[in-house]
């Protein structure tokens, strides 16, 4: 646990968030979050026989194949969703230059989602992942769960220093059996070299049985790198350092072409699994991103 907040620091953090929070959650977010996600929640009820119009998205191939006539799956909506937040808590989540950091940015963001869920009369889980699993809060209902959610998104300090995307994505994939609503807070930066994203195959899985949305949260200054002169860099994840020449313009130049390669990437990734993405800058109004997000499901 971090110890550089007192008790009653802590208790006025929350405290601060969940005000500001929760107005957001009321006046703003609980309409979009009730028509975005609560026709998502679906349970499977039967087969019949296809009609014209229904989605082939729903076909069932194998009692199709065994009647040797088209048939398809029907679900049934779901009164209450159970929503689970994967937060990243690597050391990255530190990182900040225009007065928030990502840590302050995901607590806000996830406490939104949360209170968004709460009105709605869900579950809210969380999953606090480094390069392993580090913390599971299984989905319960009502204020003193989501306060502890809140609570520990602040305090929690990971074991480990890195990023492991798809450890998250398969703990959720086994954990949680029955179909939920999973948002991805990370800043997505868990490549190979070439900038391919290590996760692909967990993601794949994950998709398959649960709705989810990545939640980008990242810093303007990791995109590109200021001319500075010479400046010793230390990666806070993996540890390595090395000084850099950052008035070398071809250098700045390949960091920002290896910077947009990759999201470019990663944003191919998420279309052609149909996820939901948005990304927001520490020093945006997430607000807009979320919104943003909810209207375009």
């Amino acid at each position: 646990m971090n110890t550089s907040l007192s008790a009653n620091d802590l208790l006025k953090k929350v405290r601060k968030i969940e005000i500001k929070t929760r107005a957001l959650s009321h006046q703003i977010f609980a309409g979009e979050y009730h028509s975005a996600f609560k026709g998502r929640g679906m349970a499977f009820s039967e087969v019949r026989e296809y009609q014209y119009g229904d989605d082939v998205r729903n076909m069932d191939w194998n009692v199709t194949a065994r009647l040797r006539s088209p048939y398809v799956k029907v679900f049934e909506e779901e009164r209450e969703l159970t929503v689970v937040l994967l937060v990243d808590v690597s050391r990255s989540r530190l990182f900040g230059t225009a007065g928030n950091s990502r840590k302050d940015v995901l607590a806000e963001i996830a406490a939104v989602l949360s209170f968004s869920a709460i009105i709605n009369n869900d579950k809210v889980g969380a999953l606090f992942f480094s390069d392993k699993v580090e913390k599971f809060i299984p989905p319960k209902k009502g204020r003193s769960h989501l306060l502890h959610i809140i609570r520990e998104i602040i305090e929690f300090e990971p074991t480990t220093d890195g990023t492991d995307i798809s450890e998250a994505l398969r703990y959720l994939t086994n954990a949680i059996k029955k179909k939920c609503t999973a948002f991805l807070l990370s800043d997505m930066i868990d490549v190979n070299e070439d900038g391919s994203p290590r996760y692909e195959e967990a993601l794949k899985v994950a998709v398959g049985r649960h709705d989810l949305s990545v939640i980008e949260v990242y810093d303007p200054r990791e995109r590109s790198i200021p001319d500075v002169g010479l400046v010793h860099i230390k990666d806070s994840e993996t540890g390595r350092s090395a000084w850099v020449n950052t008035s070398d313009r071809k250098m700045r130049r390949a960091y920002e072409e290896w910077f947009r390669n990759m999201e470019q990437t990663s944003s191919r990734l998420f279309m052609k699994y149909n996820v939901d993405k948005v990304s927001i800058a520490v020093d945006d109004d997430y607000v807009k991103g979320l919104m943003t997000l909810f209207k375009n499901r």
